[in-house]
């Protein structure tokens, strides 16, 4: 059982890994838009239960996009996108 997971695992690494750095950023993009909708839905007039499952599963999206895609930019992606925010913030 180990195994199979591990071959799973394998091959959802290399599917992400064939997508492009624009891919990414798009798909970390989408993480932030989550956690904002998240938390925004607390302010709507619904039921206490409804904004608990909505609450859920947005943020629980939000986690799955933030991880896909750390998982499409890598460790070099990242330090590019970093670098363009450091590069911004010393451009001000």
């Amino acid at each position: 059982m180990k195994e199979f997971f591990s071959k799973v695992l394998d091959k959802i690494k290399a599917f992400l890994q064939r997508l492009s750095f624009r891919t990414g950023v798009v798909v970390l993009a989408s993480c932030v838009v989550f956690y904002i909708l998240s938390f925004a839905q607390m302010a709507l007039p619904i039921s206490p239960a409804l904004k608990g499952v909505l609450w859920f599963v947005l943020f629980g999206m939000a986690k799955t996009t933030q991880y896909a895609g750390l998982a499409i930019v890598g460790i070099e992606g990242w330090k590019r996108i970093k670098g363009a925010f450091r590069r911004s913030r010393e451009a001000q």
